[in-house]
């Protein structure tokens, strides 16, 4: 048995027929672990340790009454086998903080993902080290140096740098008035860079979510975005499909897997559009309960395969 303490936002909105961590959780529950549970704003250190303040955990496939907490206690993380950092972004200043303090007591507990490598290597930047396997990619500020970058490539993608979910995510056409408008928006709530990307029309036929651990392709599911929409996420209403994994998506796995393996990015998610990737994500990707329906396979018993065989 294991000793598991998970980092993640509130439990009790989950939808738990969709939540990745969710379903990590409850496989770790039905292979005999020990689940424990916090916020992250319920993490700190204190005189050399790393402390949080949470509750046992109990955890049922039953809507509306899907989990029971224990009496609340302030526990020492280095005591833990396993911590899961789950919250998701936005990847700011706190996220960040957070991985100061996790990475203190990994390896010797196993923090998945591995704190240093969620902080250096964020979904929308990490992507950068494979130029061959992405669209044309711009990380800027400066808005002439973006509206060049839409002259040179015509119909672009507009996100904030460090966003999930499909917040604030924009196509601007050649022709699109409204870049300027975006761009002081963005800079007038943010000091951080924008990232936008050449438009791939594939999107319309879905944008691909492709489930590695450590390091392996494990499956796939396709999102369609609604009509009239340009985000698959399903967060927006994007619709899950099943997919196969192509030539080319294995060979794209093939590329980044060593480093998601060397980096101790065990549960991963990566967006594949077409032929190209355009996001590695390592702080809270989802996906393995629509893969699971769609392939009938037990993705979060591999990842705990995984975890359990390190602590070993």
């Amino acid at each position: 048995m294991l000793k598991v303490a998970i980092q993640m936002d509130p439990i009790g909105p989950v939808d738990i027929d969709a939540d990745s961590t969710f379903r990590i959780a409850l496989e770790a529950q039905a292979r005999g672990h020990a689940l424990f549970y916090y916020t992250p704003d319920r993490l700190f250190f204190r005189e050399g340790r790393v402390l949080a303040r949470g509750w046992p955990l109990e955890l049922r496939r039953q809507r509306g009454d899907h989990f029971t907490l224990g009496a609340e206690a302030e526990v020492d993380l280095s005591t833990f086998d396993v911590v899961w950092l789950r919250q998701d972004p936005p990847f700011d200043m706190a996220y960040i903080t957070t991985t100061h303090l996790l990475e203190r007591i990994h390896p010797a507990t196993l923090v998945v993902n591995d704190p240093a490598w969620v902080r250096n290597a964020p979904e929308k930047l990490s992507v950068l080290d494979f130029p061959d396997l992405t669209p044309p990619t711009l990380v800027a500020r400066d808005l002439d140096t973006i509206r060049a970058f839409r002259a040179e490539h015509g119909d672009i993608i507009l996100k904030p740098l460090y966003g999930n979910g499909g917040a604030g995510v924009f196509r601007l056409s050649a022709t699109d008035r409204n870049l300027a408008s975006l761009h002081e928006l963005f800079t007038g709530f943010s000091r951080e860079p924008l990232i936008a990307q050449k438009f791939i029309p594939a999107v319309e036929a879905g944008d691909k979510r492709i489930i590695l651990i450590d390091g392996e392709p494990i499956g796939a599911i396709n999102r369609v975005p609604a009509a009239g929409e340009t985000r698959s996420n399903l967060h927006v209403g994007g619709r899950a499909e099943r997919v196969d994994l192509t030539p080319r998506d294995r060979a794209i796995c093939a590329a980044i897997g060593p480093m998601l393996r060397d980096r101790g990015l065990i549960f991963v998610g990566i967006d594949v559009i077409g032929d190209w990737l355009t996001e590695i994500n390592v702080t809270s990707p989802t996906g393995i309960q629509e893969l699971e329906r769609f392939d009938g396979i037990n993705v979060a018993a591999r990842i705990w395969e995984v975890i359990e065989a390190r602590r070993a």
